[in-house]
């Protein structure tokens, strides 16, 4: 089990991590910052300058699961982590590959007003890291308020909200330590393992009268993502898509869907690849559309979108395997794709 203490600076992450250690027997401290430090050092000065924090590394992402994942082979756990995450993307991409290896996650988020936070940074002592100035450290929290402010819509959606700035560290610890035990801070995510291999997968579009498409928003993998899934052993690629359509949306469709188009996806560390059709599901009426219902475990919400809006939302190889679907469906003929674009285009 992972414990994470997300909050900004001053929320008093790590005093509240260092009281919950004496509260839940066999943790281990387990801090990401330090793989952070570790990928600074060997990483080239190029590549650093290309981001604004080391959290926008996907190896940094990578790290922090396999790490955990490994810790908790030498260690009883639980594995206590006081650790900053802000960006929902993130926590999805990092909550969903440690739901894969079957670590629950007890998401806390650690709050206090923003004046108590401001005092607490400002009054903060920092060893100079060698990066940067403790002054340049205080600013840096300082300015993290405002990306705080706005993940806060989310974060207290997701997280157990402990209220530090009226509790000691000791008492946010042991407010922590009894929701662990209670479970009442479980981060439900559904479990789904990681491939070995490479995949067969359904996805089904499906429209309003506007001919908008219906994306949904997972919460085990970041960005967002059309009804549908992998393809079961021995299953049919068009019953797999219907069966999804019904686990994730509640959804009978009364008709087979018709292929749009067949993307060979190239594997790319970490992941395999593997063969992605999508489906026309066809329109849906306004009663098909009030009785959608999400899987909360899976799924946090739908929504009809344009194609311009869906390129803000996908990832861009789903962007453009969208884009060639609906080609396919205004000219009324399936299309082969490899890498998202068209073969022999």
């Amino acid at each position: 089990m992972i414990v994470w203490l997300n909050g900004t600076f001053g929320a008093g992450k790590t005093t509240a991590a260092q009281e919950l250690l004496d509260l839940l027997p066999g943790s281990t401290l387990y801090d990401p910052e330090l793989l952070g430090q570790g990928l600074r050092m060997m990483l080239p000065a190029k590549r650093l300058e290309e981001i604004d924090d080391l959290q926008d590394l996907p190896a940094w992402r990578r790290l922090v699961v396999d790490t955990a994942a490994a810790l908790l082979t030498e260690v009883p756990g639980p594995l206590v982590t006081p650790m900053t995450l802000l960006r929902q993307e993130y926590r999805d991409e990092i909550f969903g590959a440690l739901a894969a290896r079957r670590i629950p996650v007890r998401h806390f988020l650690l709050d206090a007003e923003e004046t108590i936070l401001r005092e607490r940074i400002a009054h903060r002592e920092e060893t100079a890291a060698d990066w940067a100035s403790a002054a340049q450290v205080r600013r840096w929290g300082l300015d993290a308020l405002t990306s705080y402010a706005e993940a806060l819509s989310w974060l207290k959606d997701d997280a157990y909200v402990v209220d530090t700035g009226r509790l000691t560290p000791r008492r946010a610890a042991e407010e922590i330590a009894e929701a662990v035990r209670s479970g009442t801070a479980d981060c439900g995510i559904v479990q789904t393992p990681e491939p070995t291999a490479e995949t067969l997968a359904a996805g089904v579009l499906l429209f309003d009268d506007a001919d908008r498409v219906l994306l949904v928003d997972p919460t085990y993998k970041p960005g967002w993502e059309f009804p549908g899934g992998i393809v079961e052993h021995g299953e049919p690629p068009t019953q797999a898509g219907l069966r999804e359509v019904v686990e994730e949306l509640a959804l009978r469709l009364p008709r087979t869907p018709r292929l749009l188009v067949l993307d060979w996806e190239a594997p790319e560390p970490p992941g395999f690849g593997g063969l992605r059709l999508l489906f026309d599901g066809g329109r849906l009426t306004d009663e098909q559309t009030r009785g959608l219902r999400l899987p909360g475990a899976e799924l946090r919400e739908w929504r009809f979108v344009t194609e311009s809006e869906a390129e803000h939302l996908l990832p861009p190889v789903r962007f453009r395997r969208l884009r060639w679907a609906l080609r396919a469906r205004e000219r009324g003929c399936p299309m082969l794709l490899e890498r998202g674009v068209p073969a022999g285009g």
